[in-house]
């Protein structure tokens, strides 16, 4: 990984935020497989990182992803995935989580704003999800559809063009 400081675990993270709020610091955090980057990826992650000073991306392993998203999942390993997040500006630290829910990293890291892209409302967060960022006060931002763009989109393209 070309960036190994912006991935830590969560007992880092932990250590990293208590000194982020310290400094008066607004954390940002978001979650997601971020399998195959695509532009809608990249401007999840801008306009995230507008929201405050730091962006923590919890990004799911290779087991979570699987869960998810079927057996054929990701196509990149959780390493693979990580690199590619931690090259990009707007992140500033990425912890990787085996959970389908993301529910405990969001009651570690007690964020001050919970981005999630525009195919979700608050009534399709998960309940579980949704109850801890309103137990931790964040504001749930959620950004407005950017085009058509998502990863399932992408292989179907790809697979089509390619005649498989």
């Amino acid at each position: 990984m070309d960036n190994p400081r912006k991935l830590v675990d969560l007992e880092q993270l932990r250590s990293i935020i208590a000194d982020l709020r310290s400094g008066g610091r607004r954390v940002v955090f978001t979650n997601g497989c971020f399998d195959i980057i695509h532009p809608g990826h990249i401007l999840h992650l801008q306009q995230a990182r507008q929201e405050g000073d730091v962006l923590v991306v919890a990004l799911n392993s290779d087991g979570s992803a699987r869960r998810l998203k079927g057996p054929d999942r990701p196509f990149f390993s959780q390493t693979e995935r990580a690199t590619v997040l931690a090259a990009l500006e707007p992140v500033d630290y990425i912890v990787i989580f085996d959970t389908l829910r993301v529910t405990d990293v969001i009651e570690a890291v007690q964020p001050d704003v919970y981005v999630k892209g525009g195919g979700y409302t608050l009534e399709t967060l998960a309940p579980e999800e949704r109850q801890a960022l309103e137990r931790c006060g964040a504001q749930i931002v959620i950004l407005p559809e950017i085009g058509s763009f998502s990863t399932t989109g992408v292989i179907e393209r790809v697979r089509s063009n390619s005649g498989g």
